[in-house]
Formats: structure tokens, C-alpha cells, sequence
């Protein structure tokens, strides 16, 4: 199953055998985290395996996005799963480094998405 849809910002969600990939376009600041925050409750709330979450179209504007990334992070491990950011641009690595939330977040090399849903061997957490 694929989903996709325009509100706030542009997004797709789709169907893996161990999970979904999520992938949000545009601009993740206090205007549009909301309707993320909606979509990736509904996510982690209905579905299982690991989420992959796509922000390689997407910037962070703000605290508030990084508050989204952590919110579903601890949303995913209390449901049971695992919050994996898939890809990113330099400057939300960048974010994500200088706030630490590397340390909690995974990331799995996007060249890996190919292959196929990843297995726990292929998801590693983000290294310096």
C-alpha cells in the first residue's frame, strides 16, 4: 500500500515487508509539524517493523521539527518498534549531530533501499 497526500507539506507512505517507509518533502518547522506529527502517530500507531522516515526533501525549520523527530522516536520504542531516519540532508545531519539526537535516532544509508526492507544487521546507528 502506498499513501500519499498534500496538506502542510507533500509526504508518501510506503509498505515494506518489515516496516514503512515514510518520506516528507518541504519545511519541518511550528506551521507544519501538526500534520506531521498526525501522520506519523498513524504510522507507528497502525503499523509494524521498523518506520523509515525519508527527510532527504525535507529541512528542519526549527525546534519544533527536531520535537517531532524525538516524539515519534519515543512514540515508536513504547509501540514497539523502531524509529530509522533513512536519509537526510547535510544540514539536518548537522542538527541532528550538534543536538545529539543521533545518539537515539538511527540511520540506515539510503543506497540500502533498494535492496529492500532492512533487517537489524543493515539498520546502524549514525556514526561521526
Amino acid at each position: 500500500m502506498t499513501v500519499s497526500g498534500v496538506g502542510v507539506l507533500p509526504f508518501e507512505v510506503r509498505e515494506h515487508a518489515s516496516g514503512q517507509e515514510v518520506e516528507i518533502s518541504g519545511r519541518i518547522d511550528v506551521r507544519s509539524v501538526p500534520d506531521v506529527r498526525l501522520l506519523l502517530h498513524e504510522v507507528i500507531d497502525t503499523g509494524t517493523g521498523d518506520v523509515l522516515l525519508n527527510l532527504a526533501d525535507a529541512e528542519i525549520g526549527d525546534a519544533t521539527g527536531l520535537g517531532v523527530l524525538v516524539e515519534a522516536f519515543n512514540r515508536a520504542r513504547r509501540a514497539g518498534r523502531r524509529l530509522a531516519v533513512v536519509d537526510m540532508t547535510d544540514r539536518t545531519e548537522r542538527l541532528l549531530r550538534a543536538s545529539r539526537l543521533e545518539r537515539a535516532l538511527v540511520h540506515r544509508p539510503a543506497g540500502d533501499s533498494a535492496s529492500g526492507a532492512p533487517t537489524a544487521a543493515t539498520v546502524a546507528p549514525l556514526t561521526a
